[in-house]
């Protein structure tokens, strides 16, 4: 079997290997490295370069880390700031290992696996794809936020007897955001609210919808879904003023066919059509 190898066959004799976790980290390192092969280190930034400097300490070159959700990216970008090697490994590969679980034992075990090249490193991109990365996702959250919180405020607003959505295509457009506004801050005449009604409309003056009565109490809701969605796209704009110079950046990382400065696959690199996957 693989795992009968002698010592002198490893792959990376010097191979750490990390359990991470929410609270702490479990280490473990080549017994010839350190009397202490393993520890238990906290997740606060003083652990980590703690940590950090231990592994630098024993001789470590290599690090195992096991990508448990997102508790990871820190842990990998001090080890890498400070010269190591990181091997991001899936945590499903460590699924079906035998006997009792327990935080010590999975450290030790990926260790094992890392030191005779048992495990596969999944490919993390640069820093600067990493940044255009980020404001896409942000951006696509604060847009299904948005799209969310319209719904609640249409809701709101067929409670106050406002039926924007029957006399309006488009709730967030112009006219219909005219008439929310001057419904927030107070206007409650049909006539006065029937002025924002652009050219377009194809409704007329007298269908556009007022509020009814005693329903204006609704009038709060309105006002503070429609706040939060106005900040909500404040925020996605400006992750679209930001977008155009990470992107920049990007193309000129990814001018040639691979991301690096380096041709050749033994350089390591991947194809840029990888970035798509």
């Amino acid at each position: 079997m693989a795992m009968r190898k002698r010592d002198d066959q490893a792959v990376f004799p010097n191979a750490a290997a990390i359990d991470v976790g929410a609270s702490s980290h479990w280490v473990a390192v080549p017994r010839h490295l350190a009397e202490e092969s393993v520890r238990e280190f906290g997740a606060m930034t003083d652990d980590l370069n703690a940590l950090a400097d231990w592994l630098l300490a024993c001789g470590v070159d290599t690090v195992a880390l096991e990508s448990t959700g997102v508790y990871w990216i820190p842990v990998y970008e001090v080890l890498e700031q400070r010269g190591l090697k990181v091997w991001l490994v899936d945590a499903r590969q460590m699924k079906y290992v035998p006997g009792r679980k327990s935080d010590v034992q999975d450290c030790q075990w990926l260790q094992k696996l890392m030191r005779f090249g048992l495990l596969r490193g999944a490919w993390r991109p640069g820093d600067e794809v990493c940044v255009v990365r980020a404001v896409v996702r942000q951006r696509e959250v604060l847009l299904a936020e948005q799209a969310s919180w319209v719904q609640r405020m249409l809701k709101a607003l067929v409670q106050m007897n406002i039926q924007l959505s029957e006399v309006l295509t488009d709730v967030m457009g112009m006219t219909g955001q005219a008439i929310i506004r001057d419904i927030v801050a107070g206007q409650r005449d049909p006539a006065v609210l029937a002025k924002h009604r652009n050219a377009r409309v194809k409704a007329s003056a007298t269908e556009v919808p007022s509020p009814s009565g005693t329903l204006t109490l609704y009038s709060l809701p309105v006002s503070r879904r429609y706040h939060w969605i106005t900040s909500s796209a404040r925020s996605s704009s400006d992750c679209g003023i930001v977008m155009p110079s990470a992107f920049a950046v990007f193309r000129l990382m990814t001018s040639s066919n691979l991301v690096g400065c380096s041709t050749g696959r033994s350089a390591g690199l991947v194809p840029r059509r990888t970035l798509s996957t």
